[in-house]
């Protein structure tokens, strides 16, 4: 066990966290250069997109799920059909959000977004149906692959997604009559369904492999004990999503709504691009925590990680790459990146405190108390929604401030809390 075995198992991971992360950034620059770009990007990033992650949400987890119990062909068999079952359901919801009257319901009536946004949102909602079930699988199947030391077909299937995504943006782009919501939601949506494909294919010959070995877990996997163990991972990713509509809601209600909620989706791939390589952390936690010498090692790299990726941000805070990312990359008017680059400093900790989240959030998965990731979440969630409330009623500041002060006061409260129970509590996977 070494430094140099984690980041062998860990640069792929992070590498495929990254391409995911510079997606929404390109797709923003796009938007930004087509027609209307404040009303396109606040339908994507105000509705669309939290929308979209909010009803996935329970399928996001499977990456954990298939890395940590997917130990013989019974048990990723049991896996699979549990897989195939909730992504099929959590269609069947996306259909209803993105084609009946609900969609009304959950925009107009509680997120309460204005009225220029609403309908672009809709069809941009509608074309990403396919996204749910396209996720599950690729995370599904990805966890297959970790749990075999594959980390590279994973960057390489992120890397194809990221091609198909670039080569529609840049069609639209092209043809310039296409509405940007349209342009970037057909991009997203094919690009996530070839990733889901290439990884699938990828996948088989480690599958036969699995089929091919006799020797079945001691403890077989039932309904009972994966429910036990993914559920509270389900209700965690659905409560750290529930802060997107939750945020843009708040948005809506704050000076500058309409500037707040353009330039939300720039400022979130520039934060989750660097906070990308201390979340593909936790898988390699999850990977190499049993063997001998691991805490100690994780440990230290995260810490690394943590100051190395937070410094990264700081410095393009405190220098013209911050103007540069959201003028001359996202392509935003000068009065959006100006607001956009003050707002960095605000987000400062959260790529770091990503990576000391992630080792936490790894042992406790290894140790199958997800129960204390829920709870971390769910304390994160409140602590942000009550950022969001206060600036709200307050009314006076900028709704973007608030907003990224409240997602980095929500982790720093879930991080404090998953330090505290994975510490307070070392109990055994056996107990």
């Amino acid at each position: 066990m070494s430094l140099r075995k984690v980041f062998e198992l860990w640069w792929p991971l992070a590498g495929s966290w990254v391409l995911m992360g510079i997606e929404l950034p390109i797709v923003s620059a796009v938007m930004a250069r087509l027609a209307d770009p404040e009303i396109h990007l606040a339908a994507y990033g105000g509705v669309v997109f939290p929308l979209a992650l909010i009803i996935e949400s329970p399928v996001i987890m499977l990456l954990v799920a298939s890395t940590a119990l997917s130990k013989d062909w019974t048990s990723y068999v049991f896996l699979r059909r549990f897989m195939s079952q909730l992504a099929c359901a959590l269609t069947v919801l996306h259909v209803l959000v993105a084609f009946t009257p609900l969609y009304d319901v959950i925009v107009v009536d509680i997120i309460g977004v204005p009225e220029g946004i609403r309908e672009p949102a809709r069809i941009g909602l509608m074309l990403m149906t396919p996204w749910t079930a396209a996720i599950a699988v690729r995370r599904f199947q990805q966890g297959v692959l970790i749990r075999y030391g594959r980390t590279q077909l994973i960057g390489v299937g992120t890397a194809l997604r990221l091609i198909v995504n670039m080569t529609i943006l840049g069609v639209g782009l092209y043809w310039e009559s296409a509405p940007g919501i349209v342009v970037a939601t057909v991009a997203v949506s094919i690009g996530v369904l070839t990733e889901a494909i290439f990884v699938n294919i990828q996948v088989q010959p480690l599958l036969a492999r699995m089929r091919a070995d006799p020797h079945d877990s001691e403890v077989p996997l039932t309904m009972e004990r994966l429910l036990k163990f993914y559920i509270p991972l389900a209700m965690t990713s659905l409560l750290a999503l529930l802060a997107l509509p939750i945020g843009s809601a708040a948005l809506s209600r704050m000076p500058r709504a309409l500037d707040s909620l353009a330039v939300w989706p720039v400022m979130a791939g520039l934060s989750f691009t660097l906070r990308s390589l201390g979340l593909a952390f936790q898988e390699v936690v999850v990977t190499l925590i049993d063997q001998p010498g691991a805490i100690l090692i994780l440990r230290r790299f995260a810490l690394r990680l943590a100051l190395i990726t937070s410094s990264l941000l700081c410095i393009i805070a405190a220098s013209p790459l911050g103007r540069m990312w959201f003028g001359d990359i996202a392509g935003l008017s000068p009065e959006l990146t100006e607001l956009g680059a003050s707002a960095i400093w605000l987000a400062i900790f959260l790529p770091g405190l990503s990576a000391i989240e992630s080792f936490y959030q790894g042992r406790l998965v290894q140790r199958h108390q997800t129960k204390s990731i829920t709870e971390a979440v769910a304390i994160a969630l409140v602590a942000s929604a009550s950022i969001l409330v206060v600036g709200t009623y307050y009314g006076q500041i900028t709704g973007l401030y608030v907003s990224v002060l409240g997602v980095s006061v929500g982790l720093i409260c879930q991080t404090l809390w998953l330090f505290y129970r994975s510490t307070s509590s070392p109990l055994p996977l056996s107990s």
